[in-house]
C-alpha cells in the first residue's frame, strides 16, 4: 500500500511540473503594483525621459490621464512592431506571450537584452532586432509602454493624452534614425 501511495504521489508531482515551469516565466507571474513601486516612482525628470532613483527610466502618468511623451511613442512602436507576435497592449496572443508583466518582472537591463539579442524557450523563439532601427531607436518607448502596461497605470487602447515631444527626444530620434 505504501508503495502505491508513493508512485500516485511521484505521479502527481510529476504531472504538475509541466505547470510548475511554465508558472515561472516572467509573463505569466501577475503583477502587484505595491511591490514594484519604488521601481516606477518618478525621482526625476530630464529632457521629456522621466528616471526612478535607480537612474532607470519610467512612465509618468498625471492625475488627468496625460502620459509622458516615452509612453505615447512606445504605444505607436510597440504596435508597429511588437503587436504582431505579442498582442495588442502587450497582452499576448497565441502566438507569443504577454509581455506587459515581463518589463516589470525583468528590468530594463535583462528587458534589453531579449530584445537586442533574442532568445529561445523551448519551442518559442523571441528573433533578435538589435540590427532593427525601427525598435532600437525606440526601445527606451516600448519599454516605459510596456512597463506602464504591466502596472495598470495606462489603460489598454492608445492613450487620449499625452505631453508634447521634447526638443532633446526629437534630436536623439533624428540621431539615430540618420
Amino acid at each position: 500500500m505504501r508503495t502505491a501511495s508513493r508512485l500516485l504521489a511521484a505521479a502527481a508531482a510529476t504531472a504538475l511540473l509541466p505547470a510548475a515551469v511554465t508558472a515561472s516565466n516572467w509573463d505569466d507571474q501577475p503583477v502587484n503594483p505595491a511591490e514594484h513601486a519604488d521601481d516606477v516612482t518618478v525621482a526625476y525628470e530630464d529632457g521629456g525621459r522621466y528616471y526612478n532613483e535607480e537612474d532607470l527610466l519610467t512612465y509618468n502618468v498625471a492625475e488627468d490621464g496625460t502620459v509622458d511623451w516615452l509612453t505615447f511613442s512606445g504605444f505607436r512602436r510597440y504596435h508597429s512592431e511588437c503587436h504582431v507576435c505579442h498582442g495588442p497592449d502587450g497582452e499576448g496572443s497565441s502566438y507569443a506571450p504577454k509581455i506587459k508583466n515581463s518589463a516589470v518582472h525583468m528590468g530594463y537591463y535583462d528587458f534589453y537584452d531579449v530584445v537586442v539579442n533574442g532568445r529561445q524557450n523551448g519551442n518559442s523563439v523571441m528573433p533578435h532586432f538589435g540590427d532593427n532601427p525601427n525598435v532600437m531607436c525606440y526601445l527606451d518607448d516600448i519599454y516605459v509602454y510596456l512597463k506602464a502596461r504591466g502596472m495598470d497605470a495606462v489603460p489598454r487602447g492608445r492613450p487620449a493624452k499625452k505631453e508634447a515631444k521634447s526638443d532633446v527626444i526629437r534630436e536623439d530620434e533624428d540621431a539615430c534614425m540618420g
